[in-house]
């Protein structure tokens, strides 16, 4: 069973996603506007999905879906707004998927099993030498032993552990983690490395010369 946000000012709409949604063995979440939809998202501990219309009353679509494209919740915009630069700005902010009203619920059903297949195999923990991560918990366990590190050390190490024996650029790493294009400055990476090998092992995470960094050696060895 997933937990499918959704989020429609026409209550007609709500009760037939979500009458298709449970018959899925889904739990849906319905919310008549972004005001009530972040609501939910904060009184939610997970949510595995959200359909979110564009056109509704106060905040539209797009600025809710951002918010929730920033906390890794993936996003199928559901609209009858058929222009393509809609289409353009939807997908390049991030969402899955855009479908246009009227739609098949079968075929909605469908795209939603697919993101949420991806996002189960995303979410398996990984297991490296003596250090497993848990993305869906977001715990790191050093020889069994649980090791606290920040948000964004965690977004780093797993990017690193994800890419295993890849050798990253710094700008790269930074755009990814943080979130921002390369404007110079990269000490920051370096700063946080420095934390992951005082965390994980000092040979855990090597450095490429005048490049960047690798995740390769097998801590604890």
């Amino acid at each position: 069973m997933a937990n499918i946000l959704m989020a429609d000012d026409s209550a007609e709409i709500r009760d037939m996603l979500a009458m298709h949604l449970t018959l899925a063995g889904h739990r849906c979440l319905g919310a008549r506007d972004a005001a009530e939809a972040r609501f939910i998202l904060g009184s939610e501990s997970h949510i595995d999905a959200a359909l979110i219309d564009i056109m509704m009353p106060g905040e539209d679509g797009f600025s809710l879906a951002q918010a929730l494209i920033e906390r890794r919740i993936p996003v199928i915009f559901l609209t009858a707004k058929t222009r393509v630069e809609d289409r353009v700005r939807g997908l390049n902010m991030g969402a899955e998927d855009y479908m246009l009203k009227p739609f098949e619920p079968a075929e909605l059903l469908a795209r939603i099993d697919v993101i949420l297949r991806r996002g189960a195999k995303e979410n398996a923990p990984i297991s490296s030498g003596g250090l497993r991560i848990d993305p869906w918990a977001r715990q790191v366990f050093l020889k069994d032993e649980p090791v606290t590190l920040t948000a964004l050390e965690f977004d780093l190490l797993y990017l690193l552990v994800q890419n295993e024996g890849r050798a990253m650029r710094r700008e790269d790493l930074l755009n990814l983690v943080w979130g921002y294009a390369y404007a110079g400055e990269t000490r920051t990476v370096d700063v946080h490395v420095q934390r992951l090998r005082s965390k994980i092992g000092a040979y855990a995470i090597e450095t490429v010369y005048k490049y960047g960094y690798r995740f390769g050696r097998r801590p604890g060895k």
